[in-house]
This record gives structure tokens, sequence and C-alpha cells, in this order.
């Protein structure tokens, strides 16, 4: 065991091939993966976790280490200590560093749309000074929103803006539902709030923005795909900047991915057809994706 660790929330989904580990994105659970795993058990065996701070796991302090020990004794406790670590999000990172700690059980890694926000020269045509301070108002709304309570009226909302998604992403409304519902919990207060908590929120964060992923990528000797969305999230009015700055960083994605896999034989790129949102908006896809990399 690398370090101290909390037991994690798990769903066994069953499966009887090669193991898999799900990992979700931050401040998400292992319900994003409802629509996923049921596509990869025939041929694998899926458990999906809730990461420490998220879904009904507990919550301490947040870092990559305390995390991967995490991960770990999950791994041993299911007799499954080669799995491979399928990640989304702030989950593919962690899939990632994972492999990378264990290099001699674990196959690969899986990391699907999770890249951060990147380097200003990841951002081409835009001004670096103009992303660097765009970048600033990002994290800063992020590290604003992290945790803090839900008005006693903001679940009907919250609600609200998941039948909205569901119209116009055509993801299944009560999938949507199930991973909401799963990210809340409720204070000592009575009042709902999301998770991870403010600190803990802002611990992952920080742990985020010290990442030089394109490093870690190279760094990595077993198979590794990398997945990345080829569909904007919807624009939110009044964020038209917003929306700038996520076009411009997918054309630097796309660039410095395909660099990558010229340069890495290792390295698979695959293109899905979604926004970030893919593992409940396009689950075929993404389960086709992570079998055809595991043939």
């Amino acid at each position: 065991m690398t370090g101290e660790f909390l037991p994690l929330a798990v769903h066994d989904h069953g499966g009887d091939g090669p193991p898999l580990l799900l990992l979700h994105g931050a401040g998400r659970t292992l319900a994003d993966w409802a629509a996923v795993a049921p596509l990869l058990v025939p041929r694998h065996r899926v458990l999906a976790v809730d990461l420490r701070g998220h879904g009904l796991s507990p919550s301490g302090t947040w870092s990559f280490p305390g995390v991967l020990a995490d991960i770990e004794a999950v791994l041993e406790e299911y007799g499954i200590p080669g799995a491979l670590p399928v990640g989304h999000s702030l989950g593919g990172m962690i899939a990632v560093r994972y492999a990378l700690e264990h290099p001699d059980s674990t196959p690969g890694a899986v990391n699907l749309d999770g890249f951060g926000w990147g380097r200003p020269d990841q951002y081409p045509g835009l001004d670096p000074v103009d992303v660097e301070e765009r970048l600033g108002r990002v994290r800063e709304l992020a590290a604003t929103i992290a945790g803090r309570p839900i008005p006693a009226d903001g679940l009907k909302g919250l609600l609200a803006h998941e039948r909205a998604m569901s119209r116009q992403l055509g993801i299944p409304y009560e999938l949507l539902e199930a991973a909401l519902l799963r990210s809340l919990h409720e204070g000592p207060d009575g009042r709902l709030g999301s998770r991870p908590s403010g600190v803990h929120a802002r611990e992952m964060l920080d742990a985020v923005d010290l990442l030089d992923l394109f490093a870690l990528f190279r760094r990595m000797t077993r198979p590794l795909l990398l997945g990345r969305a080829l569909r904007p999230v919807p624009s939110t009015p009044g964020m038209e900047w917003f929306d700038e700055l996520m076009a411009a960083y997918a054309k630097g994605l796309a660039r410095d991915l395909a660099e990558l896999a010229e340069e890495r034989p290792g390295v698979t790129v695959a293109e899905i057809d979604g926004t970030h949102a893919m593992l409940l908006e396009n689950p075929g896809q993404v389960a086709d994706t992570i079998l055809g990399f595991c043939s």
C-alpha cells in the first residue's frame, strides 16, 4: 500500500474478463458510468468507484497520493491489482497517475477528455497573456461554486437544468437525475450541498493545476488511450469569452495530441462524437473505444 487510504463506495458491475476500474470526473460520481459499464461487462470484470469526497465515499484531504492509495486498496480488496484504470476528466488524469505509479501491475491507462486547462500556448490564435487572465477567471469561478450550499429551492432549479440538458444533448433524463442526486449531500444544518466540500474541492483544484499532463503522457511506457470530445459544451449566455477560449483549446489539443501520437507509438488518440458529457451522451462509442483499445 502506498499510503493511508479511505474506503471508497464501489459498484461491482460483474463480468469475468480482464478487469477494468472506472473513475469519474470532478464533482461527479460512479453514476456517470451507468450507461457505459453494462456494455463493457460481456468482455470485462468491471468496477466503478466514487472517488474520495464524492458520491457516497468519505471525505478527506484531497491529494493525488491519497487518491491513488484509495484505488490501490479497492483493487487489493477485490483481488484485481492488475485492473486497467479507465477514467473520464479528472478520473482520466488519475488513471494515468495510477498507471505511472504501478508500472509492473497496471497494463496501461485510459483517459477520456481529462486534459485540464492546459498551457497558454495550447490556445492558438489567442494572446497567451489574455488566456492566462481568462483561465484565472475560470479557476476563480470553479473555486467559488465548489461545495457551496444549495438554496432551499435550489434542487428544483438544478433538476430543471438537467431536464434542459437532457433535451439539448439527447441524454436520458433519468441518467442525469441519478448522477445529480448522488453528487449531493445533506449538511449538519439540513441544507444540501455539492461534493466535494469547499476546502477539499479547493485542494483538488489546486492539485490538478500543478499537473503537467503532457509530460505525464510522455512518461507512460504502457499503452495509453486518450479520448477527446469533438463537440463543445452548450453555450451559456454571458459566457461568450469562455466559448472562445474553449474553441481555441480544442484546436490546440487536437494539434498536440496528434503530435504526441506520432511521437509515441504506445499512445492511441480517439475522437468521441460528443461533448465533455460523453459518458452519458454517447455511451456506445465510449464503450466501443475502450473495448477496441483493450482487444
